[in-house]
């Protein structure tokens, strides 16, 4: 095993660059896809859309929708099948959008659950079994990533692939189910999704799509109402007092979840809170730290160009001093991968920055490029596809990109990372920048 990790520490050393793929120049770009509505099959008692996040270090929550809202909010669950052992109870709430009325929004905390176990459970004491995996506590854990899914038959595809092989949790950067306000769609997309969201967490942040706002002289519809409602994330147990911005610790990883469509300004509550977060993260503790939102600081696109930029002011900053070893973002129907970068300069101990908003949404592929290529710019295709992202231990992590073709997951690139908390010249430079930044 020794001998392993010496021989991965070689290569990361001798190619930086390892196994970066070039595209394949014959490939033909797919169109947009042809949207997939999800029915619900079952009675108006049995739970749908069932997705599970984590809520702390030994505790998921449980969340799902009934049509019946006597449903209790409960979950039994055991570590075998048919033998439920424990049982918690949660809460409820629905609401309203116009005149659609939501079913009862179900979420239930249960814990505290073993790591690396696989445990059964049932929604409202009726329903189907279901069962869900829990993350490793320690290194090696593998991240599958994938934003901008929308519910086409290319997110089919790609949940298809993301599923097709075992990964610990799955993180989305934004741009969920593409309702934008036609909210039985949020219905669909939660039916769709549940086979993946059932069995692993899933740990979202909010895109422009999710807000779903309308301010008007006659009529007025607060922001991200359907979201918060349906896809809770743990911010109160991370400090947080909004569930658009929020952290967790997974298995030696720190992960932070911020809101391209909160306030982010210096001085806002988004900003303080995330001062206060990524100063209490111990790298001895969690090695990497990864931050995940959904509109881009750097882009090629010339789609969304500039829509990140001042929140690249005003926070990019705190990511440098804290030595964010990744940020993965979405909006950008595309996949792009730059090197490691600060404040528009490649950078050895600033974030690589990964845009991965290729997930398969209706709008189609952003297929236009900026030329010529920004040498910050190492690697960009517009297709459709998902990402991975495992950490092999304290040191060491491997990134790969998955592009969609036909029924099969084609590796397109890949590249090696050292955690930036084991470099000597970034941890030196954090700490004579210190009270610069």
């Amino acid at each position: 095993m020794e001998s392993f990790w010496a021989f991965l520490f070689f290569f990361f050393i001798s190619f930086p660059q390892l196994l970066q793929l070039q595209a394949s120049s014959d490939y033909i770009r797919p169109p947009a896809g042809n949207i997939i509505f999800t029915s619900h099959k079952g009675s108006e008692s049995d739970p749908q859309q069932v997705h599970v996040s984590l809520a702390g270090s030994d505790h998921v929550r449980v969340s799902w929708i009934t049509e019946d809202k006597k449903v209790p909010s409960l979950v039994e669950y055991g570590k075998k099948s048919g033998k439920y052992e424990e049982l918690a109870i949660g809460e409820h709430e629905a609401y309203d959008y116009f005149l659609y009325k939501s079913g009862e929004i179900h979420h239930v905390k249960i814990g505290p659950l073993d790591p690396s176990t696989t445990y059964y459970y049932r929604c409202g004491g009726r329903g189907q079994e279901f069962s869900f995996k829990t993350p490793p506590p320690t290194f090696p854990i593998e991240f599958a990533v994938a934003g901008d899914l929308g519910q086409t038959d290319w997110t089919a595809s790609t949940l298809a692939h993301v599923g097709a092989e075992d990964y610990d949790v799955f993180l989305l950067p934004g741009d969920l189910s593409y309702a934008n306000g036609q909210q039985p769609l949020w219905d669909s997309f939660g039916r769709l999704v549940q086979p993946y969201a059932s069995q692993r967490p899933w740990m979202v942040t909010q895109g422009n799509h999710e807000v779903e706002s309308i301010q008007s002289s006659e009529i007025e519809m607060e922001p991200f109402k359907s979201y918060n409602a349906r896809w809770r994330m743990p911010f109160v147990e991370s400090g947080s007092t909004s569930n658009l911005y929020y952290s967790f610790d997974v298995a030696g990883v720190h992960i932070v979840m911020l809101g391209s469509y909160a306030a982010y300004a210096t001085g806002s509550d988004q900003y303080k809170w995330l001062q206060v977060d990524l100063a209490k993260v111990d790298r001895k503790r969690t090695p990497w730290l990864v931050v995940i939102l959904h509109a881009p600081w750097y882009n090629t696109n010339t789609a969304h160009q500039g829509e990140g930029e001042r929140m690249r002011k005003a926070m990019e900053p705190l990511l440098y001093k804290a030595r964010v070893d990744i940020v993965f973002v979405g909006h950008v129907h595309a996949y792009e991968r730059f090197t490691r970068v600060y404040n528009n300069t490649a950078n050895p101990c600033g974030p690589m920055h990964l845009t991965i908003g290729d997930g398969g949404n209706k709008e189609g592929l952003a297929l236009n490029f900026k030329e010529p290529c920004s040498p910050l710019s190492v690697f960009r295709e517009a297709s459709f596809g998902h990402g991975r992202f495992k950490v092999f231990n304290q040191t060491h992590a491997h990134w790969s990109w998955h592009r969609n073709n036909d029924s099969e997951s084609t590796v397109v690139d890949g590249v090696w990372l050292q955690s930036l908390s084991v470099s000597s010249v970034c941890t030196k430079s954090s700490s004579s920048t210190k009270d610069e930044l």
